[in-house]
């Protein structure tokens, strides 16, 4: 039988390790609710987690009958009380793990849709579920876990949202 060395057997473990971690992860998506306030300056509206009360963006799991994009918007509605224009094309894309209440982790890849806020409305399903508040988009960026997210919201520019919408 040949012989294997150690370092091939853990490079052969990482890559299987790599791609089942790969087939395992779940597709959700996100809203990105943003406006130009009244200094011209661009802001993204965040709500907070339901369990741990941190700083996050409307996201879901895909919805029976809508397009991800419709999901994203109905997201935004539930969570947030927004009403608005959802991109047609999204933005970027985010990975985080999702803690299930059972404790298991699933390894989460986030499509994200910008959304032109129109609306923001007083009663909306999970009111009494989260805050809401909006943050500049380097205010934003320091608010969130996610790396991948960090990196979008950080870099985000006003013209690049305006042909996205």
């Amino acid at each position: 039988m040949p012989q294997t060395s150690k370092s091939s057997l853990a490079q052969k473990s990482a890559k299987t390790l790599k791609s089942t971690q790969e087939a395992m992860t779940q597709t959700q998506m996100a809203a990105l609710p943003v406006t130009i306030d009244q200094k011209g300056d661009l802001r993204i509206l965040m709500i907070t987690s339901r369990d741990t009360g941190r700083w996050v963006l409307p996201k879901g799991w895909p919805m029976k009958g809508k397009n991800l994009r419709r999901a994203a918007e109905q997201e935004a509605m539930e969570e947030a009380g927004v009403i608005g224009e959802v991109s047609k094309k999204p933005i970027g894309v985010y990975h985080y793990t999702k803690r299930m209440e059972k404790g298991d982790d699933i390894p989460c890849e986030v499509i994200l849709f910008p959304l032109k806020v129109k609306k923001l409305l007083r009663s909306w399903p999970e009111r009494d579920e989260r805050k809401r508040k909006w943050f500049s988009p380097k205010g934003a960026a320091k608010r969130v876990d996610e790396e991948d997210l960090r990196a979008i919201l950080s870099d985000i520019k006003t013209e690049e949202l305006a042909l996205a919408l």
